[in-house]
């Protein structure tokens, strides 16, 4: 009988499921190329010629004009890296990036992985029993659920079963942000299980965890490495819109690894393939505190663009703020673009020197929206950097321009969902203000009432 040659235990932890350039394993090259001769370590091309075209391993770059070739010091000749996902460290052709192939790890789970003692409402304890289904199977999920539906808590009983079941779970998101808001909510939820936080700059990328809370990039650096995937905020950006973030979260899983997608406002492609049949999916049309969301009112408040240029503030949008500064109501005021905010934050702090204005360029942003919740500014003008991850408690909002391209039905619907967050303060008022009605904010508008509609006919709200 053979014996396998021993191996390191803190390589292995360091490189199961992961995909590595050599300069993110912090160990000798002696030890990697002992592991590799053994068979515990494989390694493969970032960068592959194929068909007369590249393909970067590991972002699924496929686009020639964001691959570059240059004489390189490494390997002595011309060659090429992925422009793709430079940011990550530089991916080329004569860079190796590795993965373990030997034993597998085996975590302890202790009997009782799960303190949360909440309760589910009606409608989020049947979307619940189905996620756990699907964690325990395989398939695909779309978890649809109203914003403030609660669907953080939906999914603790499937993660418990999942880490009974021995399962590695990652909750992915678009947003640094949301990602900083979930990591202490699992961490109270799921204290003895140890939960990894991956961001840019995060210092939690070199552990092995059952359970990780991870940016969609970081998942670049996995490979065949979660038994259970859960996408929240499915429709943001850049998600939405960037494939390779598709790669990166389907090179991360496993082959039999169940998908969960969590959104309030899923993408028409969605919709249509949950309409065919084609997606299973779960419908949360109602708040876990049983009450209505506020519809929108849509408010025309004339050539806003024009009056703003002549150093003034639309008669209607004077209204609203000073009504709301008056009953020390905290709000948001979203605009299309940093510009036309940066031109107006003088006039409105006129109404109040103590308005602010937030975007994802600010430095201090976090820093200002913990000033709006913690009551020591009025309001805010913000982009839509705030369309989600934020609840203020009696928070009421306005869009400005809300007929701009940029204020898509999702972004629009994801805005008026700040509103009406708490059982304390279940109402508000959300108020777009226009220069004619754009099909994005009817579209909006008409979501939100068929939400309520549908919480309504399934018994979810209190009558």
């Amino acid at each position: 009988m053979s014996i396998s040659p021993p191996y390191s235990p803190e390589l292995q932890n360091h490189l199961t499921g992961k995909h590595l350039l050599a300069f993110e394993i912090p160990f000798s090259q002696e030890l990697l190329a002992e592991h590799l001769k053994n068979g515990y370590v494989s390694e493969t091309c970032g960068v592959q010629y194929g068909n007369g075209s590249y393909h970067c391993v590991r972002c699924g770059n496929k686009d020639q004009t964001l691959f570059y070739t240059f004489p390189c010091k490494i390997c002595d000749q011309d060659c090429t890296y992925c422009r793709s996902c430079i940011m990550m460290g530089r991916v080329s052709e004569c860079a190796k990036l590795f993965r373990w192939t030997g034993p597998g790890i085996q975590f302890q789970i202790p009997d009782i992985v799960m303190s949360w003692e909440g309760t589910l409402s009606e409608g989020q304890q049947t979307a619940s029993d189905l996620v756990v289904e699907a964690v325990n199977g395989k398939g695909e999920l779309l978890v649809w659920a109203v914003c403030g539906a609660g669907k953080t808590e939906v999914l603790f009983p499937a993660i418990e079963a999942a880490l009974h079941a021995g399962k590695r779970i990652c909750l992915a998101t678009p947003r640094t942000d949301v990602v900083l808001e979930l990591s202490p909510r699992l961490k109270k939820a799921f204290p003895a299980i140890e939960v990894a936080t991956l961001y840019a700059g995060s210092g939690d990328r070199h552990g092995f965890s059952p359970l990780t809370v991870s940016t969609t990039h970081q998942l670049f650096r996995f490979i065949e490495a979660f038994d259970v995937i859960i996408v929240d905020e499915v429709d943001a950006f850049p998600y939405s819109i960037d494939d390779s973030l598709h790669y990166a979260v389907n090179k991360s899983k496993k082959v039999s690894a169940a998908t969960i997608y969590l959104t309030a406002t899923p993408s028409k492609r969605m919709q249509r393939l949950y309409r065919s049949g084609k997606l299973k999916a779960v419908i949360i049309p109602a708040r876990y505190h049983r009450q209505p969301i506020p519809v929108p009112e849509m408010k025309w408040s004339g050539n806003w663009q024009k009056i703003f240029l002549q150093k003034k503030i639309p008669p209607a949008i004077i209204g609203w703020v000073s009504e709301r500064l008056e009953q020390n109501i905290p709000f948001l005021l979203f605009f299309p673009s940093i510009e036309v905010m940066e031109q107006v934050i003088p006039l409105f702090q006129m109404l109040s020197p103590k308005l602010s204005i937030v975007h994802s360029q600010h430095p201090d942003r976090k820093e200002i929206v913990m000033a709006l919740r913690n009551g020591l500014v009025p309001g805010l003008l913000t982009t839509t950097i705030l369309e989600r991850g934020v609840t203020i408690e009696r928070l009421e909002v306005a869009v400005i321009g809300a007929e701009h391209e940029v204020f898509s039905d999702s972004a629009l619907v994801q805005i008026a969902g700040r509103v009406g967050r708490s059982f304390a303060n279940p109402a508000g008022t959300i108020t777009f203000f226009h220069y004619g009605k754009s099909k994005a904010m009817v579209e909006a508008v008409h979501h939100i009432q068929m939400m309520n509609k549908d919480a309504k006919i399934r018994g979810l709200l209190y009558e």
